[in-house]
């Protein structure tokens, strides 16, 4: 397994909307087992390629119910809302309040190539929110008011990459 490095914030892949796969090969799933290493390696729950340094739209998910391998996800269906704690492992350390859909209803490709729809709820749900979030950029630090950011980011980059507070 290749060492795939779990990028931190503020690392500018971080930032970027992950480009389309347009046909998953070997390669693409050899990305994705790698991811899923990671993403066990480092106890998280979910992993998207940008978090990784790969400018794709794949994402890896195993919240205690078996891995979910997703290629180009989109979310076709959300309903109710709650807010909950999250953490990332591009931001060890920072947990933000936040509201996401209590239910998803998913579609992506799977890694034999074949269009696939899940019903997520509850972590699943937010953990696949959360992943998609990655794939277009978005970060949970992009989640708090301007006073709470500011402060947020003086400790991510005061303790270089390592933030423990709860925001």
């Amino acid at each position: 397994m290749p060492d795939l490095k779990i990028r931190k914030f503020p690392e500018n892949i971080l930032r970027r909307k992950a480009a389309r796969v347009e046909k998953v090969t070997i390669s693409e799933r050899s990305i994705l087992v790698d991811m899923a290493s990671a993403m066990y390696l480092s106890q998280g729950v979910g992993l998207a390629a940008v978090q990784v340094g790969i400018d794709k739209q794949l994402a890896v998910i195993d919240v205690g119910e078996g891995l979910i391998k997703l290629v180009n996800p989109v979310i076709l269906k959300r309903e109710g809302l709650e807010t909950q704690e999250e953490g990332c492992l591009s931001c060890p350390g920072l947990y933000v309040k936040i509201k996401r859909a209590r239910k998803v209803l998913v579609s992506y490709i799977d890694e034999k190539g074949d269009i696939t729809e899940i019903n997520a709820s509850g972590l699943l749900a937010r953990a696949v929110q959360h992943e998609l979030d990655h794939l277009s950029g978005k970060l949970i630090i992009d989640y708090l008011g301007p006073v709470k950011k500011i402060l947020a980011k003086k400790k991510i980059s005061k303790s270089a990459g390592y933030c423990g507070v709860k925001l």
